[in-house]
């Protein structure tokens, strides 16, 4: 049996919880158990999740549109562009089950090598209760998983290649481990029209220490492509990405549940990941989008219908930008703000 694709990017190392005895809360539970039946642990999946609060908005899954935003190198390194230089952000997102992620993006022009960008994003799990292999309590402990990013692109007449470096460190309890990770991104930029194709591998890399002399852990290996565009004389921009596009069939289901096996139409729509931003003004817009892997495999059955469905709006306000998301799982949301501002001409004055 698979763990689904939309539970893995609840972002923590399941299968080394439960088996050292680990006990979360019910959804972690829940999640922890489909791992177990998998036989495999998914580690670092906190990377897959949306960084800040527009990516939120659009879905979660986006390589093809930046439009100024200095956040968006993480996404796809090939995004950085001049016109960032200087900026930086801060988000925030609040999860499930008092779990918070915070993401740092930074981006810098040097003179002999050009622009830089740089990042942070680290996700708190709290508190948790430790139990031992009867289920006596044991001591409490604090988990987390970060990630370090560094990112470098070049521009070639219409198109823009680039390069991310990422160090990934997993704290589970005791239990430690690191990876060196790459993205390796491109995109094209048509010279006339608002239109950017993007593609992007990601998290290819190695493992530098494990969890235990036993553990499976899986880098999140992925390849993702989309395109954005805005059709002349229309306030809307759209964005269509699909994602997890080394397996055909990601899709879950369980008989023994009532479950149907999906058609194969279904099986190419859990790879997409739908985006739109409505521009009420120059400085101000909507955004929507809907993740339909999401919503297949976290909707219930009495409730939920707003699973992988996600809202925002952002602004800007002479060097500072705002946004602020919505995204729908199952029964519940995430939230997420973020605050970007162009720092060099704040403490310049120009």
């Amino acid at each position: 049996m698979k763990l689904p694709y939309a539970l893995k990017k609840i972002p923590i190392s399941f299968g080394r919880m439960e088996r050292h005895g680990g006990r979360l809360t019910a959804i972690f539970l829940f999640v922890g158990f489909f791992n177990s039946l998998h036989g495999q642990t998914p580690s670092y999946n906190f990377l897959g999740l949306p960084g800040n609060a527009t990516l939120s908005a659009l879905g979660g899954v986006n390589v093809s549109s930046a439009n100024q935003n200095v956040n968006f190198f993480q996404s796809n390194p090939a995004l950085m562009g001049d016109t960032t230089n200087g900026w930086g952000s801060a988000s925030y997102m609040f999860y499930f089950a008092n779990i918070g992620m915070a993401n740092f993006s930074y981006q810098h022009q040097f003179d002999k090598i050009g622009p830089l960008s740089f990042g942070i994003q680290h996700v708190a799990y709290g508190t948790i209760q430790g139990y031992d292999a009867v289920g006596v309590a044991t001591s409490k402990f604090n988990s987390g998983e970060t990630a370090l990013f560094m990112g470098k692109s070049h521009r070639i007449n219409h198109f823009r290649v680039g390069v991310n470096l990422k160090g990934a460190f997993s704290n589970i309890a005791v239990y430690r481990s690191s990876a060196l990770l790459l993205d390796l991104g491109g995109v094209f930029v048509h010279p006339r029209q608002d239109l950017k194709i993007g593609v992007v591998i990601k998290n290819i890399g190695v493992l530098l220490s494990d969890y235990s002399e036993t553990s499976t852990t899986r880098l999140p290996f992925d390849l993702q492509a989309g395109v954005t565009f805005r059709p002349e004389h229309m306030p809307v921009r759209f964005s269509f990405t699909a994602h997890h596009l080394t397996a055909f069939d990601i899709s879950y289901y369980n008989v023994n549940d009532g479950g149907e096996k999906p058609n194969t139409l279904d099986k190419v729509l859990r790879h997409l990941n739908f985006g739109a931003e409505l521009l009420i003004h120059r400085n101000a817009s909507l955004l929507v989008g809907y993740n339909f892997l999401r919503h297949k495999e976290l909707k219930l059955d009495n409730a939920g219908g707003g699973s992988g469905f996600s809202a925002g709006v952002a602004t800007r306000i002479r060097n500072i930008d705002l946004a602020v998301s919505r995204a729908g799982y199952a029964t519940g949301g995430s939230y997420q703000i973020s605050l970007s501002a162009n720092i060099e001409k704040i403490i310049t004055g120009k």
